[in-house]
C-alpha cells in the first residue's frame, strides 16, 4: 500500500503549493453530491447536478450539509471550496487521500481529516478511506473518496427528526459524522476478536501454515487501524478541551465523549496486537513440540536399530571360519537375538519416559 501511495505521490513532485492534484487509488466512479437542508421542523434532501450548484444554496434560511463522493474529480473539489472560500493548501489535502487525521483552523471554518475503516460486503480485506471536513457558519461539507459509507444512521436521524441532531448547530452534526466513524470500528473490532479466538485453538491442536497467514493478516489489519486511530485521538482532544471556533460548549461535551470513546478503541487494538503475537508464539511452539515430537521418535528408532545393523553387520561379512553360519538354527536365533535386544531397549525407554 505505502509503495502504492509513493508512486502516486510523484505526480505532485514539481508543483506550486496548494496545487491540487488527487494522490491515491484512480476511481473511475461518478461523482455524486448530495445535500441536506434541515431545522428542527423539516429537513430536505437533495442532489445537485453540478458542482456550481452548491454557490446557490441559501444558507441562511437552515443548516446544510454538502456531502461529495469521489474526490478523484479535482474540478468537483475546487469548484465547491472556491464557492465558500477555502484556501488552496485546503484543496490540496482533500484530493491527497494520504493525509494524516488531523484538524486545522482558518479565517471562519475549520478543516479536519479523519480516517474511515470498513469492510464491503465480500471483501475480507479491510478499506481505510479519507473523509474531509469542512465545518462553515451554518455548512457542512463532507469529502470521501468513493460511493457508499457510514453515515446512513445520521442521515436517517435527519430524515425523521428523531435525536437532536435537527435541533442543533452543525457543530454538532460534524461531531455526528465523527461519531459514526469511530463507532464502526468498535464493529470491526468484534469481527477481529471472533477471529482472534479459533486461531488460537487451531494453532495449539493442529498448527497449519494456513494459521500464519491467516495472522499475519490480522497483524496488518491491527496496524492499519492503530495507524488511523493515534492521530485521530489528538485530533480529537483538540477539538474537546481546547477554545475552537465554531465549536460550542454543548457540542464540546459530546466530543470529550468522543474522546474517550477513542482511548477505549485504541486500548482494545493493543490488547488484540498483544493476542495476536502471542498466537503467533503459540503456532511456533507448537510447530516446535510437533517437530520435536518426530524427532524423538525417529531417534528411537534410529537407536533400536543400531545394535541390529551391528549384528546384521558382522553376519554379513565374508570369513570363511564363522562357525555360526554353519548351525541349523543359526538364522532364528539371530533374529531372535535382535529382537530381545529391540525388545530391551523399548523397555528401557519406556521407563524413562522417553516413549
Amino acid at each position: 500500500m505505502g509503495m502504492r501511495v509513493l508512486s502516486t505521490r510523484r505526480k505532485k513532485a514539481g508543483t506550486a503549493p496548494g496545487t491540487p492534484v488527487h494522490v491515491g487509488r484512480r476511481k473511475y466512479d461518478a461523482t455524486r453530491i448530495t445535500v441536506f437542508e434541515y431545522d428542527a421542523a423539516v429537513c430536505e434532501e437533495r442532489e445537485l447536478a453540478s458542482p456550481r450548484d452548491c454557490a446557490a444554496l441559501d444558507r441562511a434560511r437552515a443548516i446544510t450539509w454538502i456531502n461529495v463522493e469521489g474526490v478523484h474529480d479535482v474540478s468537483t473539489v475546487s469548484t465547491i471550496c472556491e464557492a465558500f472560500g477555502v484556501h488552496s493548501l485546503v484543496q490540496e489535502d482533500i484530493v491527497n487521500t494520504d493525509q494524516r487525521p488531523k484538524v486545522e483552523e482558518y479565517d471562519g471554518y475549520l478543516f479536519g481529516v479523519l480516517k474511515m475503516a470498513r469492510r464491503p460486503e465480500h471483501q475480507e480485506e479491510i478499506e481505510i478511506e479519507q473523509v474531509s471536513l469542512l465545518l462553515l457558519d451554518g455548512l457542512v461539507i463532507s469529502f470521501q473518496e468513493r460511493g457508499g459509507d457510514i453515515f446512513e444512521p445520521v442521515r436517517n436521524r435527519l430524515r425523521t427528526g428523531k435525536g437532536s441532531v435537527r435541533r442543533r448547530g452543525p457543530d454538532y452534526l460534524a461531531y455526528c459524522l465523527m461519531d459514526a466513524i469511530v463507532d464502526h470500528y468498535y464493529i470491526l473490532l468484534e469481527q477481529i476478536e471472533e477471529r482472534i479466538g479459533p486461531l488460537e485453538q487451531q494453532a495449539i491442536a493442529d498448527p497449519q501454515p494456513e494459521i500464519a497467514r491467516s495472522i499475519q493478516s490480522l497483524k496488518r489489519e491491527l496496524l492499519q487501524l492503530r495507524r488511523s486511530l493515534w492521530p485521530m485521538r489528538e485530533m480529537v482532544y483538540r477539538l474537546s478541551r481546547e477554545e475552537v471556533p465554531l465549536i460550542g460548549e454543548g457540542s464540546r461535551v459530546f466530543l470529550r465523549d468522543l474522546y474517550d470513546h477513542v482511548i477505549h478503541i485504541i486500548e482494545i487494538l493493543e490488547t488484540f496486537q498483544e493476542l495476536v503475537s502471542s498466537t503467533m508464539d503459540i503456532y511456533l511452539s507448537s510447530i516446535s513440540n510437533r517437530m520435536n515430537n518426530i524427532m524423538k521418535v525417529l531417534t528411537i528408532i534410529a537407536t533400536i536399530f543400531i545394535p541390529l545393523t551391528f549384528v546384521a553387520g558382522v553376519y554379513g561379512m565374508n570369513f570363511v571360519y564363522m562357525p555360526e553360519l554353519e548351525w541349523r538354527w543359526a538364522y532364528p536365533a539371530t533374529l531372535g537375538v535382535m529382537a530381545g535386544i529391540a525388545g530391551v531397549m523399548l523397555r528401557f525407554f519406556r521407563r524413562k519416559g522417553w516413549v
